[in-house]
């Protein structure tokens, strides 16, 4: 039995790092990562779909994002979802694909990143000492 609690709270801690591993993923720092917009809720056809299934991304120069759609009507849609994200990306459309340009890191967006970092990954330490908390006072009970 407390092998099994064990095994049960080691694997929700993997899945909380391995959480905190996509979200820091999707940070915009000064490099492309198509991390940054993989996720991204574009609303198709009436239902909100990941980015990452509507289009292919990649990475053409080290500072953009070229975004190639599957279906050439719904840039508009994933053009609106980038607008709306909190990203702070404008897209360029010529009609077949969109470009995301990513502006070069300031020293304010350095200090806003690292805090936010931090926050995370202060969420993710209090969620790991928590379950293992919680595991040690099941099997005291």
């Amino acid at each position: 039995m407390i092998k099994e609690a064990v095994k049960e709270t080691e694997g929700h801690m993997k899945t909380a790092i391995i959480a905190l591993g996509d979200l820091l993923a999707t940070i915009r720092t000064g490099r492309a990562s198509p991390a940054i917009v993989e996720k991204l809720p574009v609303e198709y056809y009436g239902t909100s779909t990941p980015l990452m299934q509507l289009a292919s991304i990649s990475i053409p120069e080290p500072r953009q994002l070229m975004i190639k759609p599957f279906d050439a009507s719904s840039i508009k849609n994933i053009e609106k979802a980038i607008l709306v994200s909190e990203l702070g990306l404008t897209p360029n459309n010529d009609g077949k694909v969109i470009r995301l340009n990513l502006p070069p890191l300031t020293e304010e967006r350095r200090h806003e990143l690292v805090k936010i970092v931090h926050h995370n990954l202060e969420e993710c330490r209090v969620e790991v000492r928590n379950m293992r908390r919680d595991m040690i006072k099941e099997l005291r009970e």
